[in-house]
């Protein structure tokens, strides 16, 4: 079962796509999006619009990361392809997704599950998303739960 709100927040360190160890401790807040594969159509869709929203993501304050089982080739590519300017993560054994309790379905593939983090623990989970508009999604909450706010 994925972790839910309130939950602690494991400690993640894993390769991005420059195939550098990034750790997270979740202190600050982050999303964290677990997606099936990279280079397929509802991934490329998701990235695309956590892309769209950076901006808007950095101006409040909080950082984006996904995570797939892909390895460090596959995500640079992946990158390369879509311009994405936030770190893939590199989950080949699925400990990270298993961390986190993202079910594995019966491909291999994590479920598309998505957590907001802040101060070390879940403040919010999403399963089964919808890739069209969840970026902007995740944003709102997080602006109307006042866990971040934007610059005036």
């Amino acid at each position: 079962m994925a972790l839910d709100a309130g939950d602690d927040a494991p400690t993640v360190t894993a390769p991005n796509q420059d195939g550098e160890d990034v750790t997270l401790s979740f202190e600050s807040p982050t999303v964290l999006y677990f997606y099936p594969k990279d280079d397929t159509p509802g991934c490329t869709v998701e990235a695309n619009q956590f892309q769209r929203e950076l901006e808007t993501y950095r101006e409040a304050g909080v950082d984006v990361y996904g995570v797939s089982i892909d390895d460090v080739d596959s995500h640079r590519a992946f990158c390369d392809s879509a311009g994405l300017e936030f770190d893939l993560l590199a989950d080949p054994d699925a400990e990270i997704a298993d961390d986190f309790g993202v079910e594995l379905r019966d491909s291999g593939v994590t479920t598309r599950t998505t957590f907001l983090l802040a101060d070390g623990e879940v403040q919010a989970a999403y399963d089964g998303v919808d890739p069209d508009g969840h970026a902007r999604e995740v944003l709102l909450d997080a602006l109307e739960d006042g866990l971040v706010t934007l610059p005036e």
